[in-house]
Order: C-alpha cells, then sequence, then structure tokens
C-alpha cells in the first residue's frame, strides 16, 4: 500500500522522508497552495464573508505534481504543522485534490524524530474543522481591516500604509509610551552610601542611607545631602541588627514561542523573525553527522510548558551524570501553563538531551548553534533543582563621640550562593541585558550586632529620576503576550511590518515611533478607536480561541465586528481631512541636481534620496557615526550600516577605499594585550 505524505517544506519532507520506508513519497506543499486573492478584496461580504480562495501565484506547478501523486498513491496523509495555520493548509489540500476532510487522513506531531513521525502515521485523524473556522476567521478580519481601512489612510495620510487588526494595537503600546516618555518630568534626588570595614586591614563594603530618625531617607537636592554628610562628619558607626535568611530562586520553565523570543533578543540580540526562522531550520531537520539529519528541537509554536514524561526522564538521568542527583529535584518539576494556552503541544525543548550543543557545533552555523545552545541549556535547567541563596542584611546607625545613637541609619545588604542548583547551567537576562542573579551583590563580612564600624568614606551622589523604559523588542513581545494581543507565532510579522512601514524607528535597541506612526495612532485612535484597543484586540484573540473550540460561530463573529467597523469607516471617510507628512528635509546636498535631499523611509529604515524622483534617482544610505576612529585605517570613522537582510553592522566611513568590517560594535579601548 503506497501513501502520499504531503507536509509544507522541502527540508522537513528531506527529513521525514529517511524514517519512512519505500512505500511512503513524501513532498512539499512550499506551504500554502490557496490563498485569498493579492490583488482583491477576496471576501464576499453580502453572502455570509464568504472568501475566494485562488491558487497561490507560483503554486499551480507544486499543486499539479501534488495532484499526480495523490491520483498515485493508496492514501494520503496531511502531515502538515500542528497548529491553526497548519489544520487551514491541510484543509486547503483536501480541497485542491478532491480528498475527503471527513477522512482520516490528518496526521500531527511535534517532533520530527523517526519515532514520533512512525507513531503519527499509525494514528490519522479526520481534519479538525473547528481549527479551520477559526484560522479563517483570523484571516478574513484581518482582510477586512487591512483592505477597508489602509485605502484609507492612503488616501488621508501617505500612499503605502498599512492598518491590521494587531498590529495597529501594537503600535499603539509604543506610542502611548512614547507619549509617557515626552510627557514626563524628571526630579532629583541624592543619595548617601557608607564605605566602612570591620578593621584597618579589612575590605570595605557599601551601605546606603535609608532612614532619617524615623522617616525614610528622601535627599531632594545638593543641600540636604550635604548637610547630612557636614553632621556625619566626625560620626562613627555601629551595627545594629543583623538578618539572615535562606532564599530560594525558582527554576525558569522551559521556552514557549514568546519567551524563546524575548530571551533571544536579550542575550543574543537576535529580532522576533530571526530567531523564528533559525528554530524553524533547527525544527525542520539538519545533517548532524552520525545521527544523520534529524529535528533538534520540538515544534516552534507554542504557548505550553508542558513536557513529555519521556523527555524529563531523559533529562534527569543527563543531570545525574553530570551533576549529580541532588541538582535535580526530588519529582520532576510540573509548570502552571498560562489560561488559554494549547496544552496539547509541549513546550521548545531539544529533540534528545544527548545531542549536546558542543556535539553537534561543527554541523550548525553560527546562529543555528547559538539558538539550540540556549533552547538546550533552558530545558535542562527547567528540571533542576532551585538555587538558593545565604542573604543578609544589616543595619548600621551612626554614633556621636560618646557612644551615642544619632538619627540615621544604613542598610548593608549581601548574598552569596549556597547551592548553585540550574544556576550551574543557566541564569536568564532581565529586560536591560543584564544578568538577574542576587548572588551579584557584594559579600558581607561577618557582622554581628554590637560591631565597631570603621569609616573609610561618605559618598553623596546626585540621581534622577527616570521615565518609563520605550520597549525593546523583548518588552513588547512580553507585552503582547501579558495583555492577550495577537499569538506568539504572529509577533514576528507584527513587529516587521510596523517597522518596515516607517512606523517606528530603534534607537539603542527601543523602539521609537516615528511622526507617521504618532498621527497614524492619533487618526486611527480619533475615528476608529476599537482597532487600536489593547482590550478589545485581546477580547477578539478570546473569542477566537471559542471558534477553535466549536463554542462560537466564525460567521457571526465576523458579523459583529464589521458592522460597526463598516459604519466608522464611511464616517471617517468624509470628517477626516486630508494630512500631508512633509519629508524631512536634511543639508546633504544631491551631487547629481544640487537639491537638498530628504529622508525617506524603506523596507530596512531610513534613508537619503533626492525630492526631485523620478527626474532625479539619487539615493544613499544615513551613515550613524558612533565616536570611534576605524581601527584598520586610523583616517576614517566607524559607522552603522546595514546588511541586504537588515542586519547592523560597522564599517568604515571611507568604503571602498577601507574595507573594515564588524558585526560587533567596535569601542575606543584597545586591547592591552595586542591593541586590536
Amino acid at each position: 500500500m503506497s501513501t502520499l505524505v504531503i507536509v509544507e517544506s522541502p527540508a522537513k519532507a528531506k527529513t521525514i522522508s529517511k524514517f519512512l520506508g519505500r512505500k511512503y513519497s513524501v513532498k512539499a506543499s512550499m506551504g500554502h497552495v490557496r490563498d485569498l486573492p493579492r490583488s482583491q478584496f477576496g471576501v464576499d461580504v453580502e453572502n455570509g464573508f464568504t472568501p475566494k480562495y485562488i491558487t497561490v501565484r507560483g503554486q499551480g506547478k507544486v499543486l499539479q505534481e501534488l495532484r499526480t501523486g495523490a491520483r498515485k498513491a493508496d492514501r494520503v496523509l496531511l502531515a502538515t504543522d500542528p497548529d491553526r495555520e497548519g489544520e487551514a493548509i491541510s484543509w486547503h489540500l483536501a480541497e485542491a485534490l478532491k480528498l475527503d476532510p471527513e477522512e482520516p487522513r490528518r496526521i500531527e506531531f511535534h517532533e520530527i524524530t523517526k519515532q514520533a513521525i512512525l507513531k503519527a502515521v499509525k494514528s490519522p485523524r479526520p481534519i479538525n474543522t473547528n481549527l479551520v473556522d477559526a484560522q479563517q476567521a483570523r484571516r478574513v478580519l484581518d482582510r477586512l481591516v487591512g483592505y477597508k481601512l489602509s485605502p484609507f489612510l492612503w488616501a488621508k495620510v501617505k500612499p503605502g500604509l498599512s492598518a491590521g487588526r494587531v498590529q495597529s494595537a501594537a503600535l499603539r503600546m509604543i506610542c502611548d509610551r512614547e507619549q509617557e516618555v515626552r510627557a514626563f518630568v524628571k526630579e532629583e534626588y541624592w543619595t548617601i552610601t557608607l564605605w566602612a570595614a570591620k578593621t584597618a586591614k579589612s575590605k570595605q563594603f557599601p551601605a546606603r542611607l535609608v532612614r532619617l530618625g524615623d522617616a525614610q531617607c528622601d535627599l531632594k537636592n545638593e543641600t540636604e545631602a550635604d548637610a547630612v554628610c557636614n553632621a556625619l562628619a566626625d560620626a562613627g558607626y555601629r551595627v545594629t541588627k543583623v538578618t539572615k535568611s535562606e532564599r530560594v530562586r525558582k527554576t525558569p520553565p522551559p521556552f514557549t514561542t514568546s519567551t524563546l523570543q524575548q530571551e533571544a533578543a536579550r542575550r543574543l540580540g537576535f529580532t522576533a523573525r530571526r530567531t523564528m526562522s533559525v528554530a524553524q531550520q533547527l525544527y525542520e531537520g539538519l545533517d548532524v553527522g552520525k545521527d544523520g539529519v534529524v529535528g533538534l528541537i520540538t515544534y516552534l509554536r507554542t504557548d505550553a510548558v508542558r513536557v513529555s514524561s519521556e523527555a524529563q526522564s531523559e533529562a534527569q538521568q543527563y543531570i545525574d551524570q553530570t551533576w549529580g542527583t541532588n541538582f535535580r529535584p526530588a519529582k520532576p518539576p510540573q509548570y502552571k501553563t498560562r489560561q488559554g494556552a494549547q496544552e496539547a503541544h509541549e513546550a521548545i525543548r531539544p529533540t534528545s538531551v544527548g545531542r549536546t550543543p558542543d556535539t553537534v557545533k561543527p554541523h550548525l552555523t553560527r546562529d543555528q548553534h547559538l539558538l539550540y545552545k540556549l533552547i538546550w541549556e533552558r530545558f535542562l535547567a527547567s528540571q533542576m533543582a532551585p538555587a538558593v541563596y545565604d542573604t543578609v542584611a544589616a543595619d548600621i546607625i551612626a554614633v556621636d563621640q560618646n557612644g551615642a545613637a544619632l538619627p540615621y541609619t544604613f542598610r548593608a545588604t549581601g548574598s552569596v550562593i549556597k547551592f548553585p542548583g540550574y544556576m550551574a547551567l543557566y541564569s536568564e537576562r532581565t529586560d536591560d541585558d543584564t544578568q538577574s542573579n542576587e548572588a551579584s551583590q557584594k559579600q558581607l563580612p561577618e557582622l554581628v550586632e554590637g560591631d565597631a564600624l570603621i569609616k573609610r568614606s561618605l559618598e553623596p551622589k546626585q540621581h534622577f529620576t527616570q521615565p518609563p523604559p520605550r520597549y525593546t523588542e523583548a518588552m513588547l513581545v512580553k507585552a503582547m503576550e501579558e495583555l492577550g494581543i495577537g499569538r506568539p507565532s504572529t509577533y514576528a510579522a507584527i513587529i516587521d511590518t510596523i517597522r518596515r512601514r516607517g512606523y517606528v524607528t530603534t534607537e539603542e535597541r527601543r523602539f521609537v515611533p516615528t511622526e507617521l506612526g504618532m498621527l497614524t495612532v492619533d487618526i486611527l485612535k480619533n475615528h476608529f478607536p476599537d482597532i487600536v484597543d489593547v482590550e478589545f484586540t485581546a477580547n477578539m484573540e478570546k473569542q477566537l480561541d471559542a471558534v477553535e473550540d466549536g463554542a462560537q460561530n466564525w460567521v457571526q463573529l465576523v458579523s459583529e465586528f464589521y458592522k460597526p467597523f463598516s459604519a466608522a469607516l464611511e464616517q471617517a471617510h468624509h470628517e477626516v481631512e486630508e494630512v500631508k507628512v512633509e519629508d524631512e528635509v536634511t543639508d546633504e546636498v544631491c551631487k547629481l541636481c544640487g537639491r537638498n535631499m530628504v529622508i525617506k523611509w524603506g523596507r530596512f529604515g531610513k534613508f537619503l534620496a533626492c525630492p526631485g524622483f523620478p527626474d532625479c534617482k539619487n539615493t544613499k544610505p544615513i551613515l550613524v557615526e558612533i565616536g570611534v576612529p576605524c581601527p584598520a585605517c586610523s583616517t576614517g570613522s566607524i559607522v552603522e550600516r546595514k546588511s541586504r537582510r537588515g542586519r547592523v553592522f560597522y564599517g568604515c566611513n571611507r568604503y571602498p577605499d577601507c574595507d573594515f568590517t564588524s558585526w560587533d560594535r567596535p569601542v575606543t579601548a584597545r586591547c592591552p594585550a595586542c591593541g586590536g
């Protein structure tokens, strides 16, 4: 009995075909074979929002080959990805190949290993129409917003703009944060740090002034800080209270799509799109030497933290052999999946813990190895024992020359790792790119109540309150997930779209909305409040989940959205006047025609262009100098550049006369050993 197995990609087809016998033929659909037309609206609003599906351009030959293969085979199995979109692709394939969707021909697997594939082909099921309806509802909703609202923005603001059901809410988050930053008024405050030691020869440690009498320390300006320092000029110091405790740091759960994107951004500097692209390669399969072609990680689009018992058992054995039994908990850890997550999926993990990052490194690209190492370490860490700290806090009071207490209390804190647990392998990062590690606090000397301390110095320091931070890509992904906007699989596309459309730019890896982005959000807030309303967008996701569960009719859902949206669109066309967004003129003179060049936005950000287009088509990149002389030629300076794929690198501004380049940002300091 011959079987045709259809997957999406050639890489996945190549991997799976190695696990199946000669009676199986594995072919790739190359993604979607049918979709809504790009040049037409494609939704019949008057007849139940019926979608008009056509063969995707360029897919005719692929579809013909699949039809020929289906006719020759005794049965056809549809092995697309195990999510809504994958289910929809299987349904489209069934329609195009004239297969009965109610026959058991849909197979699912969450990792591309021989065991998983052989198990899947033995248990096909019918296509899940609820999943298909949920994906169809999302596709139609996005088409209604995109193809109705975007032309409105073209007419009123600027050609080429786009508005999306989810991207507009994400853009609003960035713009609202920018308004908070601009409205923020910084306030001055001062801190005073006592540097003290137990003996004349012992190491000093810091203690911060925390109380003035019975009130918390709140020094507004230099005058107040100087007054305290003057009052303490001749003071001595004594320990009045020492508190010791044990603190447990819980293990982090294994990665979901969202947390993988966040951590890859923090630790590796990867964009969400880059993370998903590399993860897809790891999932679909790579040749790793003696094991041949195999999928290295489980399915990458998941919001669950569940782990199979087999994977946990393998991890426990590895932990026992590598670190010892005390480095794993008595029972395998169980993590609570957030509400609404798909429990059928597993977390992202390596398909085999035995394939360590070092053993597969020779067979992977740099990006593949870095991401695999991150996933492998996070999964193993999630199965290890918590870290344990000994923490200590000491209250120190100032005393006069007679030993009487003065109304100034300082506090010194410190901690030391008592048991490293999972931190022997892995430490998380925070959004400011630092390691989240309490052990980084200074270790205090052994202090007891009544100890007299020696003052080394008293250090007053000026500070200013900081505005709320602009979103990094990791912070935006985290906020979108917490608010329920979009789904993890869509975050990369959403961020990529608002960046490509010129709605945002990045400064020091943080999103800053452009004037165009702020203007677009203002118009949408005034006339289409639901489109940019975070709560409304999140509620729509819940309704799509209800369609998937079979508790909501997708046509009714779309209809309830479209009626008020259509009315608001018609009203806005009459009320909103055309807004002209002028290009920013620069001092750079066009070498071809002498006009002052203007700043334009392209796929990879800002560039300079002649305003005389199309008569003059001169363009040039905007060179951002970083204040570092070129280490190769010494006469040029280092500027930011972007590769064809949009990745930032650094090079000499004298290119092509000097071809120095670096992926890493150079600094002015030179290596004391080699001068590099």
